[in-house]
């Protein structure tokens, strides 16, 4: 009788890059997807649900990791960010806070998910992710309407809140989602770890 070999460090350390690079590329189909539909200064994406997926599914670190990627390869000038923008002066951007936060939701959720792995942690650890999605990105965007970018006529804190009840809904929903998709894809990407 024969065992399967066991798997090499160089194919653990394969996979793990196959995995973060295929989550980079998930966030930049995701922004792209209904990103032309545009509520207030906000692009209507699908990024919190992958940045959610990819921290409870890669684990705080990786999925971070996959995270900050994306991030980069938008910065240096693939069009990879909402409206097929991308390049340095996106960090002035007023929605450049909500890019900053996938790197804090997949430390988050993918944390959280690690210390309760139940489907119901996986759940709250998807709608810890969104609050810090909405909370630092939101703020963010007050701050760069206020300090630096030319804010609309009558702009207020409450009506950047106000933007964000538009998308409020669908990003809830789909955090579930993301919580309920995690807890049965996790045991099959651990398989593989």
């Amino acid at each position: 009788m024969t065992t399967a070999p066991s798997r090499t460090s160089n194919h653990t350390k394969t996979l793990h890059l196959i995995h973060i690079a295929m989550f980079a590329a998930l966030m930049a189909v995701g922004a792209n997807i209904s990103a032309f539909l545009i509520i207030g200064g906000v692009p209507i994406t699908l990024q919190t649900f992958f940045a959610i997926l990819a921290g409870i599914l890669l684990g705080s670190r990786k999925g971070a990791f996959a995270m900050i990627v994306y991030a980069f390869i938008g910065l240096a000038g693939v069009p990879v960010f909402a409206g097929f923008s991308g390049g340095m002066d996106t960090i002035i951007s007023p929605t450049f806070g909500f890019i900053v936060s996938f790197v804090l939701i997949a430390l988050a959720s993918g944390w959280v998910a690690k210390k309760f792995p139940t489907r119901t942690g996986f759940v709250v650890a998807a709608l810890v992710g969104l609050a810090i999605n909405y909370g630092f990105g939101t703020n963010w965007m007050y701050a760069a309407y206020k300090l630096w970018f030319a804010a609309p006529e009558g702009f207020t804190y409450q009506m950047a809140w106000a933007w964000m009840a538009v998308p409020l809904p669908k990003d809830l929903i789909l955090s579930v989602l993301a919580g309920l998709f995690a807890f049965r894809l996790r045991p099959i990407i651990q398989k593989y770890n």
